[in-house]
């Protein structure tokens, strides 16, 4: 049951990494579920401390990742209703079926949300600059966090390797 575990938990781990670049995985929390299976293996002694540690780093990252481009667009200029249309624009990026999706629904939805607030094309263009920073920023945090569970599985799995197998 420990090598399905710790091959399971390697999988995860994966899809974590894999999520930090794709929207539709949570990559942060799919990366803590791979540490939490190989907790869950005999050979490992259970450490809640740890687990609840990055278990509430994985949320946290989970949903900055959806607060920061509304914030870059506000940082640069936006108003509330580029902020909207960044929310929005990151929704419909992610459901619809257009390659990079999720990176034009951002910047296409503040740059809405700041035109129909009657903002000039340049505050309007600097706002979807910002909601596209924010988004670029967001991915390089979710990365960063799957990268450090990814080091922290290997870390623990080389320590307990002997037990394990």
């Amino acid at each position: 049951m420990d090598i399905f575990l710790t091959i399971l938990g390697l999988l995860f781990m994966i899809f974590g990494l894999i999520g930090s670049f794709l929207p539709i995985l949570p990559g942060p929390p799919l990366s803590w579920v791979g540490l939490l299976l190989l907790y869950l293996t005999d050979a490992i002694p259970n450490n809640w401390t740890f687990l609840g540690i990055t278990l509430a780093i994985a949320l946290l990252v989970f949903a900055l990742d959806y607060v920061i481009p509304a914030i870059g667009a506000k940082r640069f200029g936006g108003t509330r209703a580029g902020m909207i249309g960044t929310t929005i624009g990151l929704i419909v990026g992610v459901l619809a079926p257009i390659p990079g999706g999720i990176i034009i629904g951002p910047f296409v939805g503040a740059l809405l949300g700041e035109l129909s607030n009657k903002a000039d094309s340049k505050t309007a263009l600097k706002a979807a600059f910002g909601s596209f920073l924010g988004f670029i920023t967001g991915t390089f945090i979710k990365f960063i966090v799957a990268i450090i569970y990814f080091g922290l599985f290997i870390k623990i799995f080389w320590d307990y390797k002997t037990i394990i197998f």
